[in-house]
């Protein structure tokens, strides 16, 4: 599972101090300081940090949905990329290497029309294998074709740099990508029926919340992504 959030840096500055101002109201209203970064799997699962805040469960899926809606106003893109381990066959197949390698051929396809330039900026644990993989795809890229049994050459070009490691409680944004791709991941569980959902979650939470909180974010979501998911969600290997 990977998720990207990607914007026009002209739009950075703005949507950083409107989401410190947010983060401040939040504290204020209710049990999540300002200084505790957001891990989305960790809230719903009454984790660490969030243990000792005594958050109520109703309340962590509330906090998400604010969430949800503060995200949904800023001017930003969201991508989600799924990776159904039930349909895999080959038993090398590199399952990282297949999201990443995903995930970018759909910022740069979104991209393509104006011929923005795009860097990524990730957390810190999988930078080296995410480099890996976008070195290797702006040297060869292979995509599959919808007219012919036979893949296209189109290597990434929009792409500067290597992927740059940067600490998530730094990162608003870093945050918002862990969001998507938490509720992604526990949407598609549901949807795909491969796995089942932690028992701490299960107990409070149904699938309906979940799809709900998505819902929420579908405005800033690229829906076009994928053409055979409501919610763009780019999911393989093809069953």
């Amino acid at each position: 599972m990977q998720s990207a959030v990607y914007l026009n840096h002209r739009h950075w500055q703005q949507i950083f101090v409107s989401t410190r101002d947010f983060r401040r109201k939040l504290a204020k209203e209710s049990k999540l300081p300002f200084d505790v970064e957001l891990h989305t799997r960790e809230l719903l699962l009454n984790k660490d940090p969030y243990h000792a805040l005594n958050i109520p469960e109703a309340e962590r899926l509330e906090l998400l949905a604010v969430f949800c809606r503060h995200i949904a106003t800023l001017e930003l893109r969201i991508i989600n990329v799924v990776i159904d381990k039930s349909a895999i066959k080959a038993p090398d197949y590199a399952v990282l290497d297949k999201a990443v390698t995903y995930l970018i051929q759909r910022i740069e396809n979104d991209l393509k029309p104006t011929d923005d330039r795009f860097l990524l900026i990730t957390d810190e644990g999988r930078v080296g294998m995410m480099r890996s993989t976008a070195r290797r795809i702006q040297r060869l890229n292979f995509l599959p074709s919808k007219f012919s049994p036979e893949a296209r050459r189109q290597e990434i070009r929009l792409m500067i740099e290597d992927p740059l490691p940067k600490r998530s409680h730094e990162s608003y944004f870093i945050q918002f990508a862990d969001l998507a791709a938490c509720l992604t991941n526990l949407h598609m569980q549901v949807e795909l029926g491969v796995s089942a959902w932690p028992n701490r979650l299960a107990r409070y939470a149904r699938p309906e919340d979940i799809a709900a909180l998505l819902e929420l974010l579908k405005p800033r979501l690229n829906l076009k992504a994928s053409a055979h998911h409501p919610l763009g969600i780019v999911c393989y290997p093809k069953k």
